[in-house]
């Protein structure tokens, strides 16, 4: 089975699961790393239920058994792999439209696949993320970003290489 069917058979397998106990699916992964396959769940309160909520191991275990039973009844993947669910961290990735769109305001950090006025990385506010008309993936996105030092940088979502929130202590 292909990498990305896997991911579309889990989202499935646990969209009413998740909901149900006020969880969202943040993103998916099933990669070969070295010589094993890993199923990557990471998991996060819905924006809804988020605020001030961190995930533990008591969620990652419930949708671990979960998805383990659900996967073990339907059997979708071929090959051996391990499954991890987590957590997505303090330092998310941005990957999605909606991750974008939830982080307005916060602390982020960029890094450009090309350098813009010198620099590859950008750290600051994540002031606007503004998707073109049509643009489902958010691909043609345009990002606006307000520095550390007051810079405000304009970026369009096809010129970030990686994008993360900010650890801030």
């Amino acid at each position: 089975m292909a990498k990305k069917k896997v991911t579309v058979v889990v989202e499935e397998l646990l969209k009413d699961y998740l909901a149900a106990e006020g969880l969202e699916l943040y993103h998916c992964e099933f990669a070969k790393e070295g010589g094993d396959w890993f199923l990557k769940v990471f998991i996060d309160y819905a924006p809804d239920e988020a605020e001030s909520r961190y995930i533990g191991t008591d969620e990652c275990e419930k949708v671990s058994r979960y998805l383990s039973e659900q996967l073990d009844a339907s059997d979708p993947i071929e090959q051996n792999y391990y499954l991890m669910v987590s957590s997505p961290g303090m330092d998310r990735p941005l990957l999605k439209p909606s991750h974008w769109r939830r982080y307005v305001g916060e602390q982020i950090e960029v890094r450009l696949y090309r350098g813009k006025d010198g620099t590859k990385n950008i750290a600051g506010r994540l002031d606007s993320y503004e998707e073109a008309e049509g643009d489902a993936d958010g691909g043609q996105a345009r990002i606006t970003i307000t520095d550390d030092a007051g810079k405000v940088w304009t970026l369009e979502r096809s010129e970030i290489a990686k994008a993360n929130l900010a650890v801030v202590f």
